[in-house]
């Protein structure tokens, strides 16, 4: 019986104690073994209590700044959003609603489905990861085992992963082989206890198939084994992929395992030294940097990340006291590595040993970083040194200093490098003049200005050229790039509708285009009613016990034609006649639906706090729900009244012909004129407002 893996801090609780689950009748899925914790998140359904309980507790500012960089702005929090590349931050949360809204892409939602989001979790999974962070006590009810096998089917890669790395962790500490052969080389390399179980370091067996008979005694399929990478066909029969070789499990920001690495121990020239996991659903090495879960909070607290080639320099530097420090894992940086970066810091320094293949392909990504307003710099060791043997020979304060004293940006880098390569050599020359010319266009210029001057002004004296020449070469750069976000957009707009185009008040001239307009803004109207409802429905309304109690006298949920803003519409009704008060915002944003939730996320978090800039030199001021909410309600009502008035227009339409009584007749035709002159009233008088403002992004 394998022992109790390593549980890490605020990741989901996983261990290795196995329990069968039982076979469902219905569905032919094959069975899988799962570990305990994980089969008690599948197999049971998290009382409402409970959720309740964990959402009252969440801090949304708190669980996401686990994750971001956040920044205060007014009420709010912004940042970079982590789920689109972006220069300028778009992602706003709100602590009093409990939502972040990214104005950008669009994603939205509470502190659950944030979790769901980063983490690629299940709504029961963000809910356990949720609970073992504010160590709360979840109370469960049993599932069915239908919904237990549906899960099982999503989960079995992840599963699978955390049953490996346990395996692979109780080999190195437990096996004959594991302690003579693995342990002997992480203590060559001077690694203690306390940093291999910190990382998860494991040892495969060089037995051919040992992991895979394990693996499958089980209860692991075959051809799952071979998904992950773990194992390989060979004519009809399965051996170990990392058969006598150390593992450097990879894993998520949470501490989920999401692959592995592996490096051979024996000497073998048709071997690779490294092998990781293949490309799956869990596992894209664009979008991973090893030791990011181990880093994140010291790259946070220190407001830098360190870069460095390879694993072993990752868990060198921590056993030495430099904590900050991600690798990525010898491939050129990518948009999602630096995207995970830029949610702690916007410095970034790789450390360059001088001859390591894995760091001159991360500087290839160099420019991109520049590009999202990244300060990059790069630091020369001493020669012969590297990140891990520096580190024990100097200590982590002394490491740390000369860091700080040898840093060079990447500009000067690239001149310094570029220049001696160069010699006498025109084309060469040319070619170098190009290169530093195109990272220059890629600071972003209204930012960092006078930077971008620097850097010209340095290069065009060091390359002995025109400086402007160099002015120009950087122009070019700049204006092709321009051109081609413009053509990429232009492609997009194609299939898109600016706020702009939806009808607005100045579309409503008479009652005759007024069935029109309302057809196509009917949607747009409904949720903003809701909003209306949900925002303010506690507040007072003169004649009406409050603002609830007048729209549930005024509207009538048949008039609200969307399905989702119906149900919403009603539920709000329901919750107020059972428990004689209105349900607060909260109800809604941490609904059991999740189209409720996000929904809610989406039309609740506004984005029009003014600037403060705007407020001292224009002096104005934020208007609050006290001043505005009269006008929203009143607006959103009129809305429905002219709604109601056309429906009951065409009703009367339709009766007047038929109708053979005189004196009946006479009443139709003044209750039609009636209605006509409302319906002008409202469309002239009033014209309520179809709402197109960036407040309510559909």
């Amino acid at each position: 019986m394998l022992a109790k893996n390593y549980i890490p801090s605020h990741a989901i609780p996983l261990c290795l104690t196995y329990t069968p689950i039982p076979k469902s009748p219905i569905l032919s899925i094959p069975q899988l073994i799962l570990p305990s914790s994980i089969s008690r998140i599948f197999a049971l359904m998290i009382s409402p209590a409970s959720v309740k309980q964990v959402m009252d507790r969440a801090d949304i500012v708190d669980v996401i700044g686990q994750f971001l960089r956040l920044k205060k702005r007014g009420t709010n929090y912004q940042a970079n959003c982590p789920f689109h590349n972006e220069k300028t931050p778009s992602f706003n949360v709100s602590p009093s609603k409990g939502i972040y809204k990214c104005f950008g892409c669009g994603k939205a939602g509470n502190v659950v489905t944030f979790i769901q989001e980063h983490e690629k979790l299940t709504y029961p999974e963000a809910m356990h990861w949720l609970a073992d962070y504010y160590k709360i006590k979840l109370d469960e009810t049993e599932r069915s085992p239908e919904q237990q096998q549906h899960q099982l089917a999503e989960e079995a890669l992840r599963i699978l992963n955390e049953y490996a790395a346990g395996f692979f962790q109780e080999t190195l500490a437990k096996s004959e082989e594991g302690q003579i052969i693995g342990q002997s080389y992480f203590k060559q390399r001077g690694f203690r206890k306390e940093i291999i179980d910190k990382f998860r370091l494991g040892y495969n067996p060089e037995t051919g198939d040992f992991f895979y008979r394990a693996a499958i005694n089980k209860g692991y399929r075959a051809e799952l084994l071979e998904k992950a990478g773990l194992v390989k066909n060979r004519n009809d029969m399965f051996y170990d992929v990392y058969r006598g070789r150390v593992i450097f499990p990879i894993q998520s920001m949470t501490g989920r395992i999401l692959g592995f690495g592996a490096r051979i121990l024996k000497s073998n020239e048709k071997a690779p030294k490294y092998i990781n996991s293949p490309e799956n659903e869990l596992y894209n090495k664009s979008k991973v940097l090893y030791g990011m879960y181990q880093s994140r909070q010291a790259i946070g607290k220190q407001d830098e990340c360190l870069l460095v080639e390879g694993y072993t320099d990752v868990i060198s530097l921590h056993q030495g006291g430099v904590e900050n420090v991600v690798s990525s894992s010898g491939t050129s940086l990518t948009e999602d590595q630096l995207r995970l970066i830029g949610q702690l810091t916007k410095n970034l320094t790789i450390l360059y040993d001088g001859d390591s293949a894995g760091i001159k392909a991360a500087l290839r990504g160099l420019d991109m970083a520049l590009s999202q307003s990244f300060n990059v710099q790069l630091v020369l060791l001493p020669e012969g040194e590297d990140p891990d043997s520096y580190v024990q020979k100097v200590g982590a304060a002394k490491f740390h200093e000369y860091i700080k004293d040898h840093k060079q940006d990447v500009i000067n880098f690239r001149l310094h490098v570029g220049l001696k390569d160069v010699g006498t050599d025109p084309v060469k020359k040319s070619k170098l003049v190009n290169e530093i010319a195109e990272s220059i266009s890629r600071i972003n210029k209204a930012e960092d200005f006078s930077l971008q001057g620097h850097y010209i002004r340095e290069a065009s004296q060091k390359l002995n050229v025109e400086e402007t020449g160099l002015i120009n070469l950087v122009n070019k750069y700049i204006r092709e790039r321009v051109e081609n976000d413009q053509k990429n957009t232009r492609k997009a707009d194609n299939d898109y509708i600016p706020p702009e185009a939806m009808p607005g008040p100045d579309m409503y001239p008479g009652e005759e285009e007024a069935v029109a307009k309302v057809t196509t803004a009917d949607e747009l109207q409904e949720w903003q009613l809701v909003r209306v409802l949900i925002e303010y429905g506690n507040f007072e309304y003169e004649g009406h016990e409050n603002v609830a109690k007048l729209i549930e006298d005024r509207v009538d949920p048949e008039l609200l034609h969307t399905p989702l803003a119906q149900q919403i519409f009603r539920e709000y009704l329901q919750y107020l006649h059972e428990n004689g008060k209105t349900p607060d915002t909260q109800y809604f944003v941490n609904h059991h639906d999740s189209s409720t939730r996000t929904k809610m996320a989406n039309l609740l978090h506004g984005n029009v706090e003014i600037s403060k800039g705007w407020k001292d030199k224009l002096n104005i001021e934020q208007l609050t729900p006290l001043l505005v909410y009269r006008r929203d309600v009143d607006s959103s009502l009129e809305y429905f009244e002219l709604k109601k008035a056309l429906k009951l227009l065409e009703e009367l339409t339709q009766q007047i012909p038929l109708e053979n009584d005189p004196a009946r007749l006479n009443i139709l035709l003044e209750s039609h004129l009636q209605l006509k002159k409302l319906i002008r009233d409202i469309t002239h008088t009033h014209k309520p407002t179809v709402y197109n403002s960036n407040k309510v992004k559909f």
